[in-house]
């Protein structure tokens, strides 16, 4: 569970430019469910979700998951649990041009200390999983935009993360490919992960896989309401 009790992020804080970005949002993310975040583009998602993930430290309140308040850790222990408990797909996929598709899922791992080898297996074991196994060793840039968005999720999965973050992820695919993503969703919360998306497209918020939707503008949460299921 992941809980923000009163979140403030402020960006340039004294400064002319000064902005708030997240304004005391308070918010409870139970597990293995389907949390989509919705708003206009500048309410306040992708702040909030690099909050949630650990990427950012929030400029005032609290947050906690599994109990443990780690709004106030120390990066290096920051760094371990983004590393442990969640795996990322951004908007813009962020693959590494020149490595082939294999070599971007493995990135994530090197840091763990796994066996080169383990690494390997199993980024090629989620590429078949994704029907990629036969564009393992293509160079990234030479991918069709729904195989990019497969290799990113491949990535996100590698090393075994309890919460799915996707920030937009269907923002440049066409309606199957947004489809498509949306049944990997399924199935990875089938297995009991947590998927919190942010995305103004309806073909997500409004998919069956998304059993809650929070709202924001400005900022702030506007409303929540259970999803289609």
């Amino acid at each position: 569970m992941i809980e923000l009790c009163d979140v403030t992020k402020v960006f340039n804080a004294g400064q002319p430019n000064e902005f708030t970005a997240v304004r005391g949002v308070s918010l409870t993310v139970n597990g293995q469910g389907c949390t989509a975040l919705t708003g206009p583009s500048g309410s306040g998602k992708t702040t909030l979700l690099s909050l949630i993930g650990c990427m950012a430290r929030p400029t005032s309140g609290r947050i906690v998951i599994e109990g443990d308040v780690i709004s106030s850790l120390p990066e290096r222990f920051l760094t371990e649990i983004r590393r442990r408990t969640f795996g990322f797909i951004f908007q813009q996929f962020n693959l590494i041009r020149g490595l082939s598709a294999r070599e971007n899922v493995m990135l994530p791992a090197y840091p763990t200390g796994a066996p080169l080898r383990h690494v390997r297996a199993e980024a090629d074991r989620l590429l078949e999983r994704l029907g990629l196994a036969a564009k393992a060793e293509v160079k990234v840039e030479w991918l069709s935009g729904g195989e990019t968005q497969r290799v990113a999720i491949a990535r996100a999965l590698i090393n075994n993360p309890t919460v799915i973050v996707a920030d937009e992820p269907t923002a440049h695919l066409d309606t199957a490919l947004s489809l498509d993503f949306m049944e990997i969703m399924r199935g990875l919360r089938g297995e009991g992960r947590t998927l919190i998306i942010a995305s103004h497209d309806p073909l997500v918020y409004r998919s069956d896989v998304v059993n809650r939707v929070v709202g924001m503008r400005d900022g702030r949460v506007t409303e929540e309401e259970a999803g289609p299921r």
